[in-house]
């Protein structure tokens, strides 16, 4: 019977593995040229409290998700393209949805803005810079820069952009990233083999929804 849960354990995570390497997003050094919002009167600005940052976390125990709020956010659309933006995260928000207060809510957060995690004492904020855009595979990719833990790297993943009058929505697929390329090694099997089935997936499932006005 042991062996049989330890068995239907394994298949799960590996189903879980599978599907964020199939979503990981492209990583490659930081994008040194990028265009900046240039005329802010005519771009979008993010309605903050509309707009988040969904994070999911993996082990092989089971998984974590919440959000983090955006600071500010501002992009450019030219002709149905993004051409521009620049968007601050709150790493100070960060929440977990799936716990209650109470039965460990508050110590999944306060671990997660912990030195072992996201350090938001030393980091209080993240960002985003998009470089270009391209379509693949019948899909608009985005590349820009994310910055985490004072580590730059660039990024690509499949977005919609969606415009409506003076409205318009930047939503992203759900792409994954490798935590420890920012810095982020807590339990990372990958820095401690040792760790055996204690071990933190080092990818991190991430989507966002940006809506924003002119």
């Amino acid at each position: 019977m042991k062996q049989s849960i330890l068995a239907i354990a394994f298949l799960a995570l590996t189903a879980v593995s599978c599907k964020t390497e199939k979503n990981k997003a492209e990583t490659g050094e930081e994008v040194k040229e990028v265009k900046k919002v240039e005329n802010v009167i005519n771009s979008y600005k993010a309605n903050v409290s509309e707009s988040a940052v969904a994070w999911k976390g993996n082990k092989p125990t089971g998984s974590h998700n919440g959000v983090v709020s955006l600071q500010s956010g501002v992009f450019d659309i030219e002709n149905g393209t993004l051409k521009a933006g620049e968007f601050t995260i709150d790493m100070n928000s960060i929440s977990c949805t799936d716990l209650e207060a109470g039965k460990g809510k508050e110590d999944l957060e306060g671990h997660l803005k912990s030195a072992d995690f996201f350090d938001v004492a030393k980091f209080p904020t993240a960002k985003f810079v998009v470089a270009s855009t391209e379509e693949k595979d019948g899909k608009l990719h985005l590349t820009g820069n994310l910055t985490v833990r004072d580590v730059t790297k660039s990024i690509t993943f499949p977005v919609t952009i969606t415009e409506n009058g003076e409205e318009a929505t930047l939503k992203s697929d759900t792409f994954s990233i490798d935590r420890t390329e920012f810095g982020v090694t807590y339990k990372s099997k990958k820095i401690d083999a040792a760790l055996k089935d204690k071990f933190i997936n080092d990818l991190m499932e991430m989507s966002f929804e940006i809506k924003a006005k002119k």
